[in-house]
């Protein structure tokens, strides 16, 4: 009955393992070049204050026809204090989605990490850097590097 015992443990061990082995990103390396162009901006509370709230909506463009839009994106951020903000993005394309993470000073040149996803983006990892163009309509470049 030990040896059981033993065995159940020794194939309970291996199944997390290979569990374990699988929470990776499921995405290769890769490195995705969008533009964007801001819809609205919408702020909820008295701009400038902590707790804030500031929703902003993005139409996507890929390098291949900059006039149809291939999806939109939708960040939303808190202002914390200290002239910084906690935002999280949202990144809807043709095959899944995107999600990042950051604290900003400024949106004019930003990292962020990538965070996740879903569909052919399914547990993403890596980082997004934006970098702005334009100011009205605000209109930025989108370098995400996919690591796994």
């Amino acid at each position: 009955m030990p040896r059981l015992a033993t065995g159940a443990l020794l194939v309970s061990a291996a199944v997390c393992l290979v569990a374990v082995g699988t929470i990776s990103g499921a995405t290769g390396p890769a490195v995705i070049r969008l533009t964007d162009v801001q819809m609205n901006d919408t702020i909820v509370g008295p701009d400038d204050h902590v707790g804030s709230l500031e929703v902003i909506r993005q139409q996507l463009y890929g390098s291949a026809n900059k006039n149809r839009s291939i999806g939109h994106a939708v960040v939303t951020c808190i202002d914390v204090g200290a002239r910084e903000r906690r935002c999280d993005g949202t990144y809807v394309l043709p095959r899944g989605s995107i999600l990042t993470g950051a604290v900003l000073q400024t949106r004019l040149f930003y990292t962020a990490a990538i965070t996740g996803g879903t569909g052919l983006y399914d547990n993403a990892r890596g980082t997004l850097t934006v970098t702005e163009t334009r100011l009205k309509p605000r209109r930025e470049i989108l370098l995400f590097r996919l690591s796994g």
